[in-house]
C-alpha cells in the first residue's frame, strides 16, 4: 500500500504527497495532460517538441540541467499520446531548487525564435534518425494510420511529417503552452524523504500564483469498431522481412486491458514465454517476436511483431502466429501457468514501487487518469482474472476483421 496525501490549489493544481522515510531522495514529477492526441492534424508533434522546448530556457532560469547538477540531482522527461511528463530526483534537502525550475518553466518559457530554431533542429534530426533512417522506423507512422482512421491515436507521438515541426511558428508554439501547460491541467508529485504539509506549503509557495489555464480540451472522435482486416505491404531495404498486427482493444482503465496485459506476457514475455518456446526455439521462423500493449488512455492497440528468419515466408509466418491465437482463443490457459503469470506480474509491480522516482511518475499518471488511488488497485485487478476471462478476451480480440497488419519486404 502506497499512502499519499492530495492536495488542489486554488489554481487548479493538483499535489500528491508520499512521505518515504528510507531514503534521502526526493522524486519531484510534473506531469500535463497533453500528449499528441490534443494536436491539430496539421501541426502534429507540437507535444513532442515541447519536452524540448521546456529545457531551453524560462523566464527566469536560462540553463535548466546545470542548477540540478549542482543540487546533486538528475532530470529527464518525456512525452507519449496521453501526457508530457517532466521529473527530477535529488537530496531531499535540495528539493526547492526542483520546485524553483519546474514553476518557473510552468509560469512562462523562452519563447525566442533562437529558442525554437535550436529545439526544432534537435526535433528534425530525431526524427530523421530515428523514422527515416533506422530499419523498420516508420512503422508507427504506417501501422497507427492503418489502425485508427477518426482517433488521433492515428499519428506518432514525433509527429506526422517534418514540415509540421520545421513550420512551426513563435505565435503557435505560445498558444500551444498556455492552453496545456498550465497548473489545472497538471500534477505535481513529491514522493521520499518529505512530510505531507511540508510538500503542501512548498507548492502553495513555488505555485500557488500561477495563473489557471482555460483548460478547455476537444473534443475527441471516437474509434469505430473495426469491422474489416486492413493490410499494407512496404518494400524497403531492411534486414529482414518483417510483420506488425495491431489488434483494437479497450482503454487503459478498462478490465480487457489488464487482461490484454496478461495475454501478452503469455504469448512473449521471456523464454518460457509461447511465442519464445514454439515460434523462434522448436520452429525457428522468426529472430524475434514479441507481444505488447500500446497502453493507451483512450481504446488502444494489442501489438504483434516478428522479424522472420531468411528462408521463412510471410505467408509461413502469418500462419504460425494465427495458430498460437488460436489456442489463446480455444484452450482455457492451465492454473499452474496462471498461477505463475500472476506472481510474476505482482513481482513486478512491488519491484518497481521501490524507487520513489516509480512511485513519483506512476502516482502523477493514475491521478491524471482519475484518482492516484490506482495505484493500490492494480494487483487486485491482475488477480481478478481467471482463465475463461483471458479465453473470451482472446475470441473478442484477435479476429481477422479486427486486424491491422504491416509487412515489410526485403528488396534484396
Amino acid at each position: 500500500m502506497i499512502l499519499f496525501e492530495r492536495f488542489i490549489l486554488d489554481n487548479g493544481l493538483r499535489v500528491i504527497v508520499h512521505e518515504d522515510p528510507s531514503t534521502p531522495m526526493i522524486a519531484v514529477n510534473v506531469v500535463y495532460d497533453v500528449g499528441s492526441r490534443y494536436e491539430d492534424p496539421e501541426k502534429t508533434g507540437f507535444a513532442h517538441l515541447f519536452e524540448h522546448l521546456m529545457f531551453g530556457g524560462s523566464a527566469n532560469i536560462p540553463d535548466f540541467d546545470g542548477p540540478i547538477q549542482e543540487a546533486g540531482g538528475e532530470n529527464n522527461a518525456f512525452t507519449n499520446s496521453d501526457l508530457t511528463n517532466f521529473y527530477e530526483l535529488l537530496p531531499a534537502q535540495n528539493v526547492e531548487t526542483a520546485l524553483w525550475l519546474e514553476s518557473d518553466r510552468m509560469m512562462q518559457l523562452n519563447f525566442s525564435t533562437k529558442a525554437l530554431n535550436t529545439q526544432k533542429k534537435v526535433v528534425i534530426e530525431e526524427f530523421k534518425e530515428t523514422c527515416l533512417n533506422e530499419p523498420y522506423g516508420d512503422m508507427w507512422h504506417h501501422l497507427s494510420k492503418l489502425a485508427y482512421k477518426f482517433h488521433p491515436y492515428q499519428w506518432p507521438t514525433i509527429g506526422k511529417e517534418m514540415k509540421h515541426i520545421s513550420d512551426a511558428t513563435i505565435e503557435q508554439v505560445e498558444a500551444f503552452f498556455y492552453h496545456y501547460y498550465r497548473p489545472d491541467n497538471a500534477v505535481l508529485v513529491m514522493a521520499g524523504k518529505i512530510k505531507p504539509d511540508q510538500g503542501y506549503a512548498l507548492a502553495k509557495k513555488w505555485f500557488g500564483d500561477i495563473p489557471a489555464g482555460k483548460n478547455i480540451k476537444p473534443t475527441l472522435p471516437a474509434e469505430p469498431a473495426q469491422k474489416q482486416f486492413r493490410q499494407e505491404i512496404l518494400r524497403q531495404d531492411v534486414p529482414h522481412d518483417a510483420i506488425y498486427r495491431a489488434y483494437h482493444m479497450d482503454g487503459r482503465l478498462s478490465n480487457e486491458y489488464f487482461v490484454c496485459d496478461m495475454i501478452s506476457d503469455i504469448l512473449s514475455n521471456g523464454r518460457s514465454s509461447r511465442f519464445y518456446q514454439r515460434l523462434y526455439k522448436e520452429q525457428h521462423l522468426f529472430s524475434t517476436i514479441d507481444a505488447f500493449i500500446s497502453g493507451t488512455t483512450d481504446p488502444g492497440l494489442f501489438i504483434i511483431e516478428g522479424k522472420t528468419m531468411p528462408g521463412v515466408s510471410i505467408d509461413q509466418a502469418s500462419m504460425a502466429i494465427d495458430i498460437e491465437l488460436e489456442f489463446m482463443k480455444n484452450e482455457l490457459i492451465s492454473q499452474r501457468e496462471l498461477t505463475k503469470l500472476k506472481n510474476g506480474l505482482e513481482s513486478s509491480l512491488e519491484f518497481s514501487e521501490v524507487s520513489v522516482l516509480n512511485k513519483g511518475i506512476s502516482l502523477a499518471y493514475f491521478e491524471m487518469l482519475g484518482d492516484a488511488n490506482f495505484i493500490n488497485q492494480e494487483a487486485a485487478r491482475y488477480h481478478s482474472i481467471n482463465a475463461e476471462d483471458i479465453r473470451r478476451t482472446a475470441q473478442n480480440i484477435f479476429r481477422h476483421e479486427n486486424c491491422s497488419e504491416l509487412i515489410y519486404l526485403k528488396t534484396s
